[in-house]
Order: C-alpha cells, then structure tokens, then sequence
C-alpha cells in the first residue's frame, strides 16, 4: 500500500460507457460507497450522503468527463472542505484485448496531508471492497 496513492480494478461484464454512467451518477453512487450511503442530491453535480462508518455526513461534487471515461470526485466533510481525492477511469475491454462487452473499472484514491494512518488504511481497504460492489450491481443491473 503506498502512502500517497491507493487504486482498485476489476473486469465488469457490461460495456465501457453503461459503466461510467453509473460511476458518473451521484444518486447511484449511494449504492456502492460506504462512506456516503443514502445520497441526495443539493446542487448541481453536489450530493450529501452518511458515512457507515461513524455516520458523519460527507458531501460529494462529481466531475465528469464522458470522451475519457474518467469521474473525478471531490470529497469532504462539507461544502468549503471538498478536495479531489478519488477518481473513476473505465477502459473498454477491447483496448486491453478483452472482450467486447466488457470493461476496466479503476479507483483511485489520493491521501490528503492531514489523513492518519489509520484513516488512510481504512479508505484503502474500503475502496477495494467498493469494486467488487460496483461490478456486482453494474451486472445484475442492480
């Protein structure tokens, strides 16, 4: 595990641009992040969800970027407090010689100055539990 830089992949059985859709969707993303369940949406690209963790509420802005497949998310404990420390990428299954149909879901996660370890431990191992969540409601199209 490095210090600065955490990611999660995984092969998803569905096309390339149906997965971004749901990782570009702020209401779904409710579904598959523990740290902000029960997502609402306040503003343009802003939601508001509950961490299971410790219930402490975190505020979420997605930017999206539909030709690269990529959804940066800004994250943080409120509005004023959002850095851009998680990202999305989805890679077409064909352009790693997978098959059609299928895709490349990475995470990427970026530690901020003030995250303990044990903060930073706990984000990782989060981020590679989502993974496996995203690839299970992305093909029960949950």
């Amino acid at each position: 595990m490095s210090d600065l830089f955490h990611g999660a992949s995984i092969e998803v059985a569905v096309p390339a641009d149906e997965a971004f859709a749901y990782l570009a969707d702020g209401l779904k993303q409710g579904d598959w992040t523990l740290g902000s369940w029960n997502r609402e949406q306040i503003g343009e690209q802003l939601f508001r969800g509950v961490s299971l963790f410790d219930g402490s509420e975190t505020f979420v802005r997605i930017v999206a970027d539909p030709q690269a497949l990529l959804v940066d998310y800004e994250v943080g404990p409120a509005r004023e407090r959002m850095l851009r420390v998680n990202a999305a990428r989805v890679v077409p299954g064909p352009l790693l010689g997978r098959p059609e149909g299928t895709c490349v879901v990475t995470l990427m996660k970026w530690r901020t100055a003030a995250q303990t370890d044990e903060e930073w431990r706990r984000a990782c191992v989060t981020f590679d539990t989502e993974i496996h969540m995203i690839k299970g409601r992305l093909e029960l199209r949950f």
